[in-house]
């Protein structure tokens, strides 16, 4: 790769060029059901995205810094995702929003749901509920943040499958909805 490969990089540098980063998101939404449109409630004026720096509408993949995949992910749909997440330039993050995006929610059983987009691509940040409220969302982005703030330039651009997703409200993300109480 590059010089960020060989050389740590001061931690006062550091720190600035992760300033710069978390607080300059761009979101590209993937919204396939009814959890888009709280994605969409979380970007009006009531909630305010762009106080945390985030500007919700990305034009494009290439020009986006975090996907958000939210509602039902079929079968079919799939290879749209895998390639536009492909399409995404490093580095780059995905939050994973509603129980049918985390684990098939409700249609789980269905022969053409995909358990969980997690099978398809790396998530960052899971926010579960159905759908989630935009308060959870924001929750999700800030956590994302504080993951962003911590990195070096070399956890950066490491195997994407090292990093322990980060879970809102705690619990297991992957837990059908529906299922017995823990």
């Amino acid at each position: 790769m590059g010089l960020s490969d060989q050389v740590e990089v001061p931690k006062p540098l550091r720190f600035v060029l992760n300033w710069g980063r978390k607080y300059s998101l761009w979101v590209y939404n993937f919204g396939l059901a009814c959890c888009a449109i709280e994605f969409i409630a979380a970007s009006t004026a009531r909630h305010d995205f762009i106080r945390f720096g985030v500007i919700p509408f990305a034009h494009a993949p290439r020009q986006a810094d975090v996907m958000i995949v939210a509602g039902t992910l079929t079968d079919k749909m799939a290879p749209a995702v895998k390639r536009l997440y492909d399409q995404m330039p490093e580095p780059k993050y995905v939050i994973s929003f509603g129980s049918c995006s985390n684990c098939g929610g409700p249609y789980w059983d269905s022969y053409s749901v995909t358990k969980g987009v997690d099978q398809i691509i790396p998530v960052d940040v899971y926010v579960p509920g159905c759908p989630p409220r935009p308060e959870a969302l924001l929750e999700g982005i800030v956590h994302l943040q504080e993951l962003i703030g911590n990195e070096s330039l070399k956890d950066r651009y490491a195997e994407r499958d090292a990093r322990q997703p980060i879970v809102v409200g705690g619990g297991d993300p992957t837990r059908h909805p529906l299922s017995d109480p823990m």
